[in-house]
């Protein structure tokens, strides 16, 4: 069966329906930049809400590019958020920045994106052992802000019989939608799969009906 994850929530309403729906996963961005960002404060709400209702609850964050204080602020939240199911780390972080953060926060799963457009980007995997997961996206556009959620898809066919080693796991992302997930998840061979604007009315709002048609195909194609 194919796990799915709804990503960019930032309500509970949203919550509470992509729940409904048969999401495995919800995710949290905390990245400034994003368009679904959100606060410490309502991420630490939204968490609570989906753990209450049985679903694995992520956050995504920058450690790299994050300013003293805000990188102090995430620390904080970090360790006052226990019912994390994990942290994905989505800005330009090395090796060095994963092996710190899995320092300091020993008992968070760090799932490390990584951005794809051929076949030796996923020789990156090896730079980073100490994630636990990966989770692949397209390369951002020239110039972009910021390193995902850009709606982008790559061709899934690199990743067909990809295994990252150590029985670590990874989650397909970038450009999904409810009428192209099963054939993305045919070709690539996911186990995982992730969406946030694929599914939305506006960037942050959700789509009830397109996270539902969402589910359904990826979990029909799994």
């Amino acid at each position: 069966m194919v796990s799915v994850k709804i990503c960019g929530l930032t309500s509970e309403s949203d919550v509470a329906s992509a729940i409904a729906a048969g999401a495995d996963r919800v995710g949290f961005v905390l990245i400034p930049t994003s368009p679904r960002h959100v606060s410490f404060e309502r991420a630490s709400q939204l968490v609570r809400l989906a753990v209450d209702a049985q679903a694995d609850a992520w956050v995504v964050a920058g450690w790299s590019a994050t300013r003293p204080e805000a990188q102090a602020a995430l620390e904080r939240f970090i360790a006052d958020t226990p019912e994390l199911g994990a942290i994905q780390l989505h800005g330009g972080e090395t090796a060095a920045d994963v092996a710190d953060f899995a320092k300091r926060f020993p008992l968070a799963p760090i799932v490390k994106a990584i951005g794809i457009s051929g076949r030796r980007d996923l020789e990156q995997v090896e730079d980073f052992p100490k994630a636990d997961e990966f989770l692949f996206d397209a390369k951002p556009p020239k110039g972009a802000v910021r390193e995902g959620g850009h709606g982008r898809s790559f061709d899934w066919s690199i990743l067909k019989g990809f295994d990252p080693g150590d029985d670590r796991e990874w989650t397909l992302s970038g450009g999904l939608r409810p009428d192209n997930v099963a054939e993305a998840i045919r070709v690539s061979g996911a186990r995982a799969v992730d969406v946030s604007s694929g599914v939305e009315a506006s960037p942050g709002v959700k789509d009830p009906a397109k996270v539902r048609a969402f589910i359904e195909a990826a979990k029909a194609a799994g």
